[in-house]
């Protein structure tokens, strides 16, 4: 694991609000996991950039060093590591989600 993809990843993640790291595209997922998380965050109305791991081995790997999680897909917002797609429906149901990923009226 190269520090450039820890730091590549790193300026990703602390780019955008939400970052969801996935295998495909939010129009086109290619696992069922990124499927899913793609349609949690859609049914908030929530505006996320995402990163496709399959076109970069370095992200692929890297991301899960990053994170110290072994699956994909990953989110981050204000660039903390939210979880997998797991972690997201658990946090979709109960509303916390909704509730973290909603912008800040503070700003």
């Amino acid at each position: 694991m190269s520090d450039d993809s820890q730091a590549r990843i790193d300026g990703l993640v602390k780019a955008s609000p939400v970052v969801l790291f996935m295998k495909g595209s939010p129009l086109f997922p290619q696992c069922g996991f990124s499927s899913r998380a793609v349609a949690i965050l859609n049914h908030l109305n929530v505006e996320f950039e995402s990163v496709d791991v399959l076109q970069d081995q370095g992200v692929r790997q890297g991301i899960k060093t990053y994170s110290d999680w072994p699956t994909i897909p990953q989110l981050y917002a204000n660039g903390e590591f939210i979880g997998g797609s797991d972690i997201m429906m658990e946090m979709y149901e109960s509303g916390e989600l909704a509730t973290l990923l909603q912008p800040s009226s503070n700003d």
